[in-house]
């Protein structure tokens, strides 16, 4: 028996990556875009932020991706640089197996390790049995908003939901000065 590996994107991965996302536009309202990306694009956001150090994890099972998770910044002003957004998404045939779990877990530890303080997820149709929702709960996710309303797809309104991780102590201590997001920000090199 073969067991899925969780291990960091590479480029050779934004094929399936790109198939697995464009799946989840057109079929599904975790994400508010009406049309796939390219391939091309996804090439760059994916470049974008493992240039700025922020985690992009795969599920692997001999060789096949079944989905794929990474932590972006949540918005581009220096004060949020300790606050990361997660994305998870899961091939259609590997939904229910736990690769979202790993993807996850994998995630975040990965922000932790990272220095990071807060991990949002931002989830769209984000009702109360939303496999998104159960999972970041079953994680130790909090509620923290809502947004009625929000988007409108495949003929309906939806809404998002926040929900909320504290890592590192969270906004209880000072900022570390050897996290990536300080070393980032005061422009100093090293892992």
């Amino acid at each position: 028996m073969s067991t899925i590996a969780i291990r960091p994107a590479t480029a050779a991965d934004l094929d399936r990556i790109t198939e697995i996302y464009a799946d989840a536009v057109m079929h599904g309202t975790s994400s508010y875009e009406l049309e796939p990306p390219s391939r091309a694009e996804m090439g760059d956001r994916f470049d974008a932020l493992v240039a700025g150090g922020f985690p992009y994890l795969v599920a692997d099972k001999n060789g096949v991706v079944l989905g794929y998770a990474y932590a972006g910044p949540l918005r581009p002003r220096p004060a949020y640089r300790f606050v990361v957004e997660d994305s998870v998404y899961v091939a259609p045939e590997a939904k229910g197996q736990g690769v979202g779990s790993a993807l996850m877990q994998a995630l975040i530890e990965t922000a932790r390790a990272a220095g990071f303080r807060q991990i949002i997820a931002v989830i769209g149709d984000g009702h109360a049995d939303s496999a998104s929702v159960r999972l970041h709960e079953k994680l130790g996710f909090r509620h923290s908003g809502r947004l009625e309303g929000s988007g409108y797809k495949h003929g309906r309104w939806l809404d998002t939901v926040f929900m909320q991780l504290s890592l590192n102590g969270g906004a209880a201590l000072p900022p570390d000065p050897d996290s990536l997001p300080e070393r980032r920000f005061r422009g100093l090199k090293g892992n």
